[in-house]
């Protein structure tokens, strides 16, 4: 019989619900008072586990339906109410500077667009844009946290967690001329 070590923490369990959207379906990780932990893509489910391992450690997903208001607020965003992102509670682990990226990632308005160099500047970390794109990259709440605001200084469109197909159809959603 096994052994378990004293210190081992046991799984956090999250609930994981999927919404039909028009870029394909959106997995939604909700904890157990409704806040979102996540939201990624049915494609890239892999990434979003590795992303849920690594900030929460074990991590256990059970199929729960997502709160309403988050579900509503999503779909809202996704017929063209682009303002229903901020009406989503959700909370995050990492480390102090990445949620400090992230939280800025809310700051964005709809309809712009910064660079990492930009957001660099705006933490006080003007040096920092490589460290603001890792940072970026390993948002786990893709659109709410938009990720995909951010571009090159160039103005290309450069690496999405979600694909690149879908950071353009956001970023054209949301009024942004590319």
């Amino acid at each position: 019989m096994p052994v378990r070590d004293k210190l081992t923490k046991p799984a956090t369990t999250f609930g994981l619900d999927r919404l039909e959207t028009p870029i394909g379906v959106a997995l939604l990780v909700t904890d157990d008072d409704g806040v979102l932990r996540a939201l990624d893509w049915d494609d890239y489910e892999a990434r979003m586990n590795e992303l849920l391992r690594l900030h929460y450690g074990a991590v256990a997903l059970k199929q729960a339906r997502a709160p309403k208001d988050i579900r509503a607020a999503l779909s809202e965003y996704f017929k063209g109410d682009l303002d229903r992102l901020g009406d989503i509670q959700w909370r995050v682990a990492g480390t102090p500077f990445q949620k400090k990226v992230w939280t800025a990632l809310a700051g964005i308005p709809v309809g712009t667009t910064m660079s990492y160099g930009a957001m660099a500047a705006r933490l006080g970390a003007p040096n920092a844009q490589r460290a603001v794109g890792h940072a970026n990259g390993s948002n786990p709440i893709s659109v709410v946290l938009p990720c995909h605001r951010l571009i090159g200084a160039n103005g290309a469109l450069v690496k999405y967690g979600g694909g690149l197909e879908r950071k353009r159809w956001l970023l054209a959603h949301e009024g942004v001329s590319l």
